[in-house]
């Protein structure tokens, strides 16, 4: 009896000099965390399992030491040693924590222009996730390792790893194939956090991605969530993969007789009223021009994702309601010629300047034309020369390739997506 006694005396005492130490320590490490973001993350994160490491490690040492021969004195060492093991374990991804979150501090995402910060953010989710899994295998192999009998095992287990290491990934290769898709995606740049995609026909943002899987935020907010091995073995859909800024259409049809020229000045009026345009591309062109009717696109563009939708929206509700009250013969009409009535046919574009005629085609290239895509100013230019390609026998024949030639691909208002060429 005397002995236990001692032995909790002992265990009392190491523990109240060791929860002392450990205050004055973190009582130290909020004053100067004060003026130091990671110390006072520190301060905050590492506290309790600096705490619990500490008083462990003492009372373990006090009973090894001073506590004397008691009752089931080995088991409680034993115990001791595993607990030692976890709390360390604890205060070593404490730490990795406090670093993760002081370097994703200094790269913040919610800054214009976040590229970089995205990519950054997203592989250091992804080693956050790798860490902490991997101090939780390792913490479990070593408290294995402290039990002789499972020491003794080991070393049969070693000897067959390699068949048990087959079976294994033969039973869990659809689980393997999402980890090591996890590890690329943090590293490739195919897809990062805050990646606005169009999955599956839904649009969103990247919400969450992990080793196993993805999380996608709808529009509406719904979440699609997907094995990160669909991002590696699927096509989709990134619209910020290389910046956040994107072009977006608005289209309606409209009839022949239509004026576009007063169209085109409603449409970059829109623009420019709105804080939604970032002031690089506004044009409206005849895309087509078949069943009777023509069809307008409004290209425009914007800084991001959400603000394009909003604007495209708008762009289509002000020109729809221009047309209604400016030039409402405008709208579209079918036509049809009665057997036998002998009216001559009229052609719709007498008086109407053309290539032939010397008009559009023989005028000079003016930079903001709202009437080109791939031309008529330094940014259609280096536009047209993206989805030019290669030089061909066309273009060393000294023929100038340019919308004409270049079939644009449209995707559901992204903007240009892909070229053919005929």
């Amino acid at each position: 009896m005397p002995s236990v006694v001692k032995a909790l005396l002992v265990v009392a005492a190491a523990a109240a000099g060791a929860a002392v130490l450990v205050e004055l320590v973190h009582w130290l490490v909020v004053r100067f965390g004060r003026r130091n973001a990671i110390a006072a993350d520190l301060a905050r994160t590492a506290h309790r399992p600096f705490l619990a490491t500490v008083t462990l490690f003492a009372v373990q040492q006090a009973i090894r030491g001073g506590a004397g021969d008691f009752p089931l004195r080995g088991a409680l060492l034993h115990l001791l040693v595993i607990l030692c093991i976890t709390a360390v374990a604890w205060l070593v991804a404490a730490l990795v924590l406090v670093l993760e979150d002081a370097a994703l501090a200094r790269w913040r995402t919610d800054v214009p222009d976040n590229l970089k910060h995205r990519r950054f953010k997203t592989q250091v989710v992804i080693l956050r996730r790798v860490t902490v899994a991997a101090i939780v295998v390792l913490t479990l192999g070593v408290v294995l390792m402290t039990f002789p009998d499972i020491r003794t095992l080991g070393a049969s287990v070693l000897a067959s790893a390699g068949l048990v290491s087959v079976v294994a990934a033969l039973a869990a290769q659809s689980t393997l194939g999402n980890l090591f898709a996890g590890l690329q995606l943090a590293f490739n740049n195919a897809v990062r956090v805050d990646d606005v995609v169009v999955v599956e026909g839904e649009w969103g943002r990247i919400e969450e991605l992990t080793l196993t899987y993805v999380a996608v935020q709808i529009w509406d907010d719904r979440r699609l969530v997907l094995p990160t091995s669909y991002f590696t073995t699927k096509p989709f859909q990134n619209w910020t993969r290389t910046g956040s800024a994107v072009l977006g259409t608005a289209e309606f049809d409209v009839d022949w007789s239509t004026e576009v020229e007063p169209l085109r000045a409603e449409l970059r009026a829109v623009c420019e009223g709105s804080e939604m345009w970032d002031g690089r591309v506004c044009v409206l062109q005849v895309t087509d021009a078949v069943g009777g009717m023509i069809r307008l696109r409004a290209l425009v563009s914007a800084s991001d994702a959400a603000a394009l939708w909003d604007l495209r929206c708008l762009v289509r509700e002000r020109l729809v309601t221009y047309v209604w009250e400016r030039q409402r013969e405008s709208l579209p009409r079918f036509r049809a010629e009665m057997a036998g009535s002998g009216a001559p046919a009229t052609g719709g574009g007498a008086g109407r300047s053309g290539p032939e005629a010397g008009g559009a085609a023989n005028e000079p290239r003016l930079p903001g034309r709202d009437d080109r895509v791939f031309s008529g100013g330094d940014d259609g230019e280096a536009r047209g020369a993206v989805f030019a390609g290669p030089p061909d026998a066309e273009r060393h024949s000294g023929r100038t390739a340019g919308p004409g030639d270049e079939g644009v691909a449209r995707d559901g208002g992204t903007g240009v997506r892909g070229t053919r060429r005929r």
